[in-house]
């Protein structure tokens, strides 16, 4: 059971939305490693996604393209539904420990955003991963 996020928090996660590509930078500290991803239908707390054991540096990190599933060892569904919610709770747990971290992102603003290449839309606005 994965952990769920509470929006509440003071976290500032991001997430980029390309025509149908959807990424995530979620904060990481320097000894955290990324074990698991997964997505929720915020409104409804249907598991939409799950992957575990990011295969790159910067998965491992916490950023994460979604319904990628060659970038991780096990991912299910491999294919992202076709009409997605108007809120995503992404999370992810940390490697070898129960913890992790999460936010929920509201789909049409994210998409409506224009943000510049190589940032991530935050609800305090375009940032950059770091």
């Amino acid at each position: 059971m994965g952990v769920r996020s509470d929006p509440t928090t003071t976290i500032l996660a991001g997430i980029r939305i390309d025509d149908s590509r959807i990424s995530v930078k979620m904060p990481t500290c320097q000894t955290d490693t990324v074990g698991t991803v997964e997505v929720y239908n915020s409104d409804s707390a249907k598991l939409l996604w799950r992957a575990s054991g990011p295969k790159t540096p910067a998965g491992k990190r916490g950023s994460v393209t979604l319904w990628k599933p060659d970038d991780f060892h096990k991912a299910s569904p491999r294919t992202q539904p076709t009409n997605l919610p108007a809120n995503l709770d992404v999370s992810v747990i940390f490697a070898g420990v129960e913890e992790g971290t999460g936010n929920v992102f509201n789909v049409p603003k994210a998409k409506a955003a224009h943000i510049p290449d190589g940032q991530y839309w935050t609800r305090n606005g375009a940032r950059t991963a770091t």
